[in-house]
């Protein structure tokens, strides 16, 4: 008779005991990932620029009964961002959520609109995820990092070329440090959305004609919520994708299905 010793066993979404960074946390996609990593067990950072609110942010959770800290870091700052992390041991998750689009057609792209995107998408994201994976190296941690990308990271995006490459750019980076930080036990994926309703969409989709071609795109008609993408994030996170880096975890609602 086969026992329940005997079948293969579901292994661990539970992120217990296990600490948590998420950048660019105090609203909207950041916000929710941290609040899913907390829901988790995870004992969750959070980051952004203002302090008054990144901690109103953390104190929400902390209402909801959740395990939150939050610091006030700009992820642009290399020097801040190392001295927030030596406030700590290593974290076990980072989730590298910071980010910006400032929408302009490829022929009218202003050089500070283009600067602006890559050096956070790409730059302060390169030496954060850098920063974290060497406190994770030297204390052994077999860590998760998680980068936020985008659909735009794997098709193009008219009116949104700097968006796009830095976006392909983190696409690249994803697999290339997934083959270097493996040897140490750290896995390193991305999550690629299509448009989620949240403030920094929102001027974008308040135009009727833009929403109804976004929402025409999408094959499943409907617009993503950031609910959509905590299930994504806790998976990578845990144990549950063991197996799993250098991986892109597409959740667009079938827009770049074809």
């Amino acid at each position: 008779m086969t026992t329940d010793r005997d079948l293969p066993r579901t292994p661990s979404f539970s992120l217990v005991g296990r600490r948590a960074l998420v950048t660019g946390a105090g609203r909207g996609i950041g916000f929710a990932l941290a609040a899913a990593l907390a829901e988790a067990g995870a004992e969750v950072t959070l980051w952004a620029r203002g302090a008054e609110s990144i901690e109103a942010a953390a104190a929400r959770l902390r209402t909801a009964g959740r395990s939150a800290n939050a610091q006030a870091v700009d992820v642009s700052d290399r020097a801040a961002v190392e001295a927030a992390l030596d406030a700590g041991p290593a974290f076990d998750i980072l989730v590298s959520n910071a980010g910006t689009n400032i929408p302009q057609p490829f022929t009218e792209m202003t050089e500070d609109a283009f600067d602006t995107v890559m050096d956070l998408n790409v730059r302060a994201a390169f030496f954060t995820m850098q920063a974290v994976a060497r406190r994770m190296i030297a204390e052994g941690v077999r860590g998760s990092i998680i980068q936020i990308s985008s659909q735009a990271g794997l098709v193009g995006a008219a009116g949104r070329s700097a968006y796009t490459a830095s976006k392909h750019a983190t696409e690249g980076l994803t697999k290339v440090i997934a083959i270097e930080l493996a040897p140490h036990g750290i896995r390193v994926n991305s999550i690629c959305p299509t448009f989620i309703e949240t403030e920094m969409t929102g001027p974008a989709l308040a135009d009727p004609a833009f929403r109804g071609f976004v929402e025409g795109k999408i094959k499943l008609g409907r617009l993503g919520q950031v609910e959509d993408l905590m299930g994504a994030a806790v998976f990578l996170a845990s144990d549950a994708a063991a197996l799993m880096t250098g991986s892109s975890l597409v959740v667009d609602g079938g827009w770049t299905a074809g």
